[in-house]
């Protein structure tokens, strides 16, 4: 088992892992022989991978908006061993309505998930990461650096996050911790769009129609492994990733 310089096992835990850029990111890790713990709300998704990936996974069903199912999750994941990252992937989109239309109870589901469930695991595991000398990366949205029509809320939740991940980085700068935030434009995957429009998906289809290749859930797992697979004493602050075809979220070519 592969240890770092710190003589702490590489044990990474990953929320959201049972599916997008979550469930890639645990297959990259454990491809570069870190244990990781997949921390999500489907099991059956989470049995299937700890099939798929052997003894480099483990698992514990969690709903990160829910205090008590958090709480026996990181319990559960710290009395078997120390941790050396926390990789934040659990997070969505609810709708794309206009500020003076869009939904309550869709902002509030997704500050519920993207923020402060974010901020519960984090509080939860950074006195064990403290001890590792570990890192906490957040993948949070281009969506919080540009705001955009009908993104309301989604834009205000995922730049609540990216400030929240740069205030931790600066609140621990005397502690061996490091803060990561990897913020990612267009990604294809199989359920972000067609949970936003709630099934539709002649409308999740829209979103990448055209556009030739966006990014996939594996380009953001390799920046999610990199960062992490630096010397403890270098501190990737920030990476904005984007497919090629999009300047910014107002520019995006799309074909034809």
């Amino acid at each position: 088992m592969m240890t770092d310089s710190t003589n702490t096992i590489k044990r990474a835990v990953v929320t959201g892992a049972s599916s997008g850029i979550g469930q890639a990111s645990v297959r990259a890790l454990v491809g570069k022989g870190w244990q990781v713990v997949g921390l999500a709300r489907r099991e059956e998704n989470l049995r299937d991978l700890a099939k798929e990936l052997g003894e480099g996974f483990t698992y514990q069903v969690c709903d990160v908006t829910d205090e008590d199912s958090t709480r026996k999750a990181v319990d559960a994941v710290l009395s078997e061993g120390p941790v050396k990252a926390l990789v934040n992937c659990a997070g969505a989109a609810f709708g794309k309505d206009a500020v003076a239309t869009s939904n309550l109870d869709d902002w509030r589901g997704m500050y519920e998930l993207n923020v402060l469930g974010t901020l519960r695991v984090i509080q939860k595991f950074l006195p064990a990461l403290k001890e590792s000398e570990g890192t906490v990366l957040v993948v949070s949205s281009t969506a919080g650096i540009e705001p955009y029509e009908g993104g309301g809320g989604y834009c205000a939740s995922k730049a609540a996050e990216r400030v929240m991940a740069r205030i931790l980085r600066l609140e621990l700068v005397s502690e061996p911790v490091r803060v990561v935030d990897i913020a990612p434009g267009l990604v294809h995957t199989d359920e972000f769009s067609l949970k936003r429009f709630g099934g539709d998906s002649s409308k999740a289809d829209a979103v990448y129609a055209g556009v030739p290749d966006p990014l996939t859930a594996d380009d953001v797992a390799g920046c999610v492994s990199w960062a992490l697979e630096q010397p403890d004493t270098v501190d990737v602050d920030q990476i904005v990733v984007r497919p090629r075809a999009e300047g910014s979220y107002t520019k995006l070519y799309r074909k034809g």
